[in-house]
């Protein structure tokens, strides 16, 4: 590890006393690998996800295994991470991915909606509108049994077809899935292209609009280096939950200018350099990345996980 005592905490102005770290890497960041990962490999890295104190994560996807072969499991999976004392909340794409899910007891579910046209045609071979029709029945029922539900909004700052995206695009697709019900909302920088002026534009015509900043979440992607920077802006207008990927893990298969998620690692380390707290150790976290990277046969791109481990990876 490093020398004792860092990083120091200094702590802001006007930050949150506390952050909830959305920990994606089991699925966002596992569904991007070239080939699958075994079933127990991926139960034993939500089990030490858990164990290094993160308190949700997200264990996998019911969406059809045609169109994202590496989450074929998740039937086979959910019953060996059900009895981790953490939220576990599950990606479902329709009516059958919610059945599915309720199936096997998932209490909380997320449903992936997106800013452009483009991004929902290739994502989810419909238009934007068919997409949120095909989306408010499943909250409506899963709301009806007293699940929890997250609304993921990609292609939130840019879109790799469109290019720059409107804000009032973004918060009418945000506005759609608070209406039906949606818990909380997670805005995707799918392809890592916002800014912190950008985020704190956006952030503030949400709240013009009537969603609130206590329902929202953000998911930075790191391709321009920008992800910190962004998520520190997100802090400064109270956003208090953050999507990271343990290790680094993840891009999204759709868009292929993609590239990974923000660390979780690189997140905590400036969290707790900030007074922040996160409730995440990080040394088991970077153990638990490094068990991971072995696993997988290449490097962590984390930064973090590369200085605290003394590998270059």
């Amino acid at each position: 590890m490093t020398a004792e005592g860092l990083p120091m905490t200094v702590p802001a102005q006007d930050l949150p006393a506390r952050v909830r770290i959305h920990e994606v890497g089991a699925r966002d960041g596992l569904q991007n690998e070239k080939s699958a990962v075994p079933t127990e490999v991926k139960a034993e890295f939500i089990r030490r996800l858990a164990d290094a104190g993160l308190t949700t994560i997200e264990a996998t996807s019911f969406v059809h295994p045609k169109w994202v072969p590496q989450l074929a499991d998740a039937e086979d999976l959910f019953p060996r991470v059900a009895d981790v004392p953490v939220a576990l909340p599950v990606l479902v794409p329709n009516q059958r991915g919610l059945d599915r899910a309720l199936t096997l007891g998932a209490r909380r579910i997320a449903v992936f909606a997106s800013a452009t046209e483009s991004f929902a045609r290739a994502n989810l071979n419909r238009t934007l509108d068919e997409s949120l029709g095909v989306f408010e029945p499943v909250v409506r029922r899963a709301k009806d049994e007293g699940v929890h539900v997250r609304g993921y909004v990609s292609m939130c700052f840019g879109d790799p077809w469109e290019g720059a995206v409107p804000l009032h695009q973004v918060v009418r697709v945000c506005r759609a899935l608070r209406d039906m019900g949606c818990d909380e909302l997670s805005l995707g920088d799918t392809i890592g292209v916002a800014t912190p002026g950008h985020v704190l534009e956006l952030l503030a015509l949400l709240n013009e609009e009537g969603v609130p900043t206590n329902v929202l979440g953000v998911h930075f992607h790191d391709t321009y280096g920008q992800a910190l920077a962004n998520t520190y802006a997100a802090l400064e207008h109270g956003v208090t939950t953050v999507d990271a990927s343990a290790g680094g893990l993840g891009g999204c298969p759709y868009a292929k200018s993609a590239t990974g998620n923000l660390a979780t690692e690189d997140l905590v380390w400036m969290l707790h350099g900030l007074g922040i707290d996160t409730g995440v150790d990080l040394g088991r976290l970077v153990a638990t990345s490094v068990w991971m990277a072995d696993h997988l046969g290449r490097p962590s791109p984390s930064r973090t996980v590369r200085a605290l481990s003394h590998k270059d990876q």
